[in-house]
């Protein structure tokens, strides 16, 4: 099981782009990722934003929950991610465009802050899959 944060700066969404086999970017997702055995959904989340942006963050709610069929580098997946809209307590971040961070895995990614007309423009998809028609939803 997966968490992931939805943290808005107006019609932007913190996202960390999702690197394909050759390289490019070719998706991106919102922060977070997995719960470990033990953990509720909120401390997961909690523990994701420490490790990734050592930030505090507060959740706004209301849960979403998605199950994630995908094909991933020739490999089919399955998960179910839970996803919460949070604030960022770091000020700072909200003002930076794409930044790096490093995964607990020691793994280098970049985040930026884009808007869904922003990412269809690139020709990045927003993972997972659903989590498109979430956000339009709640900004109508």
């Amino acid at each position: 099981m997966k968490v992931l944060g939805l943290a808005r700066r107006g019609e932007r969404l913190l996202v960390a782009e999702v690197i394909g086999s050759d390289g490019a970017v070719k998706g991106v997702r919102p922060l977070g990722g997995s719960i470990d055995f033990g953990e509720t959904r909120e401390e997961a989340l909690h523990r994701e934003f420490r490790e990734e942006l050592g930030c505090a963050i507060a959740i706004r709610g209301p849960w979403h929950a998605l199950e994630n069929l995908f094909a991933h580098e020739g490999a089919t997946g399955h998960e179910i991610v839970f996803v919460a809209a949070v604030d960022l307590l770091d000020e700072a971040l909200h003002a930076e465009g794409r930044f790096s961070f490093t995964e607990s895995t020691g793994e280098a990614c970049h985040a930026g802050w884009y808007s869904l007309p922003d990412l269809a423009a690139r020709g990045w998809a927003l993972y997972p899959v659903g989590l498109a028609e979430i956000l339009r939803a709640e900004l109508t």
